[in-house]
């Protein structure tokens, strides 16, 4: 039986898209996104007599084939994967031949997709702002589509707004470095922006942003044929520009260097959102997406954009072939990331230092499964209809980073492995691949490149553990290069001695502990105490003090803080800590800005509730509708509200 795709309805294996022409208004005042998406579609089977695409809370309003009006039918809504959409075809249709189905719809107050933001919520707060977020099945909620992985489209797109618009595409009109919004009025005059997506990507790749934001471009990289920028509201720009201008041109060239392939994608910009945003970074084609709570004044979150720009090889190039292989996108593009901070920063101390801090995750997340065993696996054989949101997690990351670094240690180190990395981008970029063709490859590489031996090292992989194991622990201990976290450790063990010190007055710690530190081993610090038995009320409140984690602008040493003092719902220190993390990640804490990323907003309101149930609740009644529809739906979840 082939290797479908369990989460749709499409019959993409009789009949596949290959072009979408989009032709799309935005309402910012009835926050309904309208238009029409005309198909190309090639026909894989003969005589196939009928389409059908994924949709999720649309209102399908007519359908045409070939230019002529034809009767559709929608289907009754599956919960997870929406109304399928049926609509005939002629009869005789020929295997290759090609056809063009046009779907006349608008979305609605239900799509999962888009988030309508008020003028508020925004940075400036004078206009409203959309943004989407299609991964992993919400693409469907935005347009009707064949939404799987399996199915690669072009796309062009004609999409008028009284507010300037970004796509996963290159921009043809208005030139983005031109008059803002074409020179008229921002918010009043509509404008037509027109895009053009020549490589092939998967539907959960196509996005929208619309929004007074402004563009800035960086230094144009040696000859390099791409170009590179950034966009953020006005008031924003600056600082956006300040945090990535450095680093962003570099990053996207030593990753050429070491993957041995040109990026493909012609622009790569980056959009900073407004702070609902669910995730750190969205490698969408052409434009990733990312969280405001990078800006951190000081680049030392900016290695977010080596994850999002490596997906433009390992994810929109390489692409998972559906959700049950979702680690071949996310475990090989977190190893290369790794990689490149090795190659970036001239030592393997960086890399090994990533494998550290991510060996933490991993550790959080399987323990959050502990009643899902089948989640804490890598490669994880979904119903049909199953949400794949119920199990995104950092498992794929982290196991599937931690899988492809035991692969190069068993073959005998990089230099043996790198080759094959290479060869492996060139044989399947732009392929949407299985579990089982990537390890097929492996094999016949190493076959090939170092015979019977490397066979025999491949073959010593405990495979089925790696890809089906459950628990706590990887199939292989593994080591790391534990250079950068020696101060970290040191430091959190001398907290771990000082619980036998009964006056905080007494003990020996002080601001300047933390001066030689990078962000990073800070992050490292306050993971290691969580190790030791909690320590005393009066001491995490010393600690936190001192070292100014409360006041912090940087959110992942926050969050690492929270995980801290509330990791024993039961205690004085999670009573007292509980409600100014609430406040943090709704925004009460004087800031007005959510922490809408779910890495931050998840693990402190499960924390809260853990501590205090009411609070959490009441907090989240209150301030819910600030966050994404993703975010929402799984925090509604985590507080056993749905």
């Amino acid at each position: 039986m082939a290797d479908l795709d369990p989460t749709t309805q499409a019959n993409y294996t009789q009949i596949a898209s290959q072009n979408i022409a989009f032709d799309w208004t935005i309402d910012f005042d009835t926050q309904i996104l309208s238009g029409s998406a005309t198909h190309r579609l090639i026909v894989r089977v003969d005589g196939v007599r009928k389409v059908i695409f994924d949709t999720a809370d649309l209102e399908i309003l007519r359908t045409e084939v070939e230019g002529n009006l034809v009767e559709h039918e929608v289907k009754p809504k599956h919960s997870v994967m929406g109304s399928a959409l049926h609509i005939p075809l002629p009869e005789g249709l020929k295997s290759g031949s090609t056809i063009k189905v046009a779907v006349f719809y608008k979305t609605t107050k239900d799509c999962t997709a888009l988030q309508w933001l008020e003028k508020e919520q925004t940075q400036g707060k004078s206009f409203p702002y959309l943004f989407s977020q299609c991964q992993p099945i919400y693409a469907r909620a935005m347009a009707p589509l064949q939404d799987t992985p399996s199915v690669k489209i072009t796309y062009n797109a004609t999409v008028s707004s009284t507010l300037p618009v970004l796509l996963s595409a290159i921009r043809k009109s208005p030139p983005s470095d031109g008059p803002a919004h074409d020179g008229k009025t921002i918010g009043k005059d509509v404008v037509s922006y027109t895009y053009e997506q020549p490589v092939p990507i998967p539907s959960y790749l196509l996005a929208i942003a619309s929004g007074n934001v402004r563009y800035s471009p960086f230094p144009q990289f040696k000859d390099k044929q791409w170009r590179t920028g950034i966009w953020a509201e006005p008031e924003l720009i600056e600082a956006a520009y300040w945090e990535f201008s450095a680093d962003t041109a570099r990053f996207l060239a030593a990753e050429e260097d070491t993957v041995g392939t040109p990026y493909k994608f012609g622009v790569y910009d980056l959009l900073v959102l407004p702070p609902s945003f669910p995730y750190g970074g969205m490698e969408n084609a052409c434009l990733s997406f990312l969280t405001p709570s990078l800006l951190t004044g000081d680049r030392t979150l900016v290695d977010v954009v080596v994850h999002e720009l490596t997906h433009s090889w390992f994810g929109n190039g390489i692409t998972h072939a559906h959700a049950t292989h979702f680690w071949l996108n996310e475990g090989w593009t977190t190893y290369i990331e790794r990689l490149l901070l090795q190659v970036l920063h001239g030592s393997a101390a960086a890399r090994g230092f990533s494998y550290i801090i991510g060996a933490k995750s991993l550790t959080a997340a399987l323990k959050q499964y502990k009643d899902v065993p089948r989640f804490q696996r890598l490669v994880i054989n979904y119903d049909i209809g199953e949400d794949p949101d119920d199990a995104y997690s950092e498992v794929p990351y982290e196991k599937g980073s931690n899988l492809i670094l035991h692969i190069e240690r068993t073959l005998g180190g990089l230099d043996v492995f790198l080759p094959y990395v290479k060869d492996y981008v060139n044989t399947f970029i732009g392929k949407s691949i299985t579990t089982s063709q990537w390890k097929d490859h492996l094999y016949a590489f190493f076959s090939r490149h170092g015979g019977p031996a490397k066979v025999k090292a491949l073959d010593s992989i405990e495979w089925d553990a790696w890809f089906y194991g459950e628990g706590l622990k990887l199939p292989v201990e593994m080591e790391y290069d534990t250079t950068l976290a020696h101060a970290a450790y040191d430091l959190a063990a001398r907290w771990d001695a000082s619980r036998s010190v009964p006056q905080v007055i007494d003990l020996d710690f002080k601001k300047s502990d933390l001066d030689t530190f990078i962000s990073t081993q800070v992050v490292v610090f306050l993971e290691t105490l969580l190790d030791f038995p909690p320590l005393p009320y009066s001491h995490l409140v010393h600690l936190g003090s001192i070292y100014g984690m409360s006041s912090t602008t940087n959110a992942e040493i926050r969050l690492r803080f929270y995980n801290l003092v509330l990791a024993t719902p039961t205690s004085e220190a999670a009573a007292h800590f509980a409600p100014e993390a609430t406040k943090w990640v709704v925004g009460d804490d004087g800031s007005n800005v959510i922490k809408g990323r779910m890495k931050f907003c998840r693990p402190v309101f499960r924390s809260v509730f853990q501590t205090n149930e009411r609070l959490a609740k009441e907090a989240w009644e209150k301030h819910q509708n600030k966050f994404h529809p993703i975010a929402r739906k799984l925090i509604d979840k985590d507080l056993a509200l749905a």
